[in-house]
């Protein structure tokens, strides 16, 4: 069963359209990384808050990912990052449609 990953951190932005824009080549690379599946973009504007849940193949990816990702957004200046990796309940998310085959 595949693992979960979840990424979230304090920023000034950008957000919505731009943040699309801005980040366009990174989300590129990132289909590109080991085990990777699947990423959901997530941003609050109001609360300056952006970051990520993604589904990896493995833990030892999702590991992987998470060292490799926290160090690239320090090299942004972002810090406080918050990265947590969980198992799936794969019976339960199917049961409610979630996208986890």
């Amino acid at each position: 069963m595949p693992v979960l990953l979840q990424v979230d951190f304090k920023t000034d932005g950008p957000f919505g359209k731009e943040m699309s824009e801005a980040y366009a080549d990174l989300a590129k690379s990132i289909t590109g990384e080991p085990g990777f599946l699947w990423k959901i973009w997530t941003e609050n504007e109001e609360n300056k808050e952006a970051g990520g849940i993604y589904l990896f193949d493995t833990k030892q990816h999702a590991e992987d990912y998470l060292t490799m990702h926290i160090a690239r957004l320090e090299s942004f200046g972002i810090t406080g990052i918050r990265g947590r990796i969980f198992d799936v309940n794969g019976p339960l998310t199917e049961m409610t449609s979630g996208p986890v085959k």
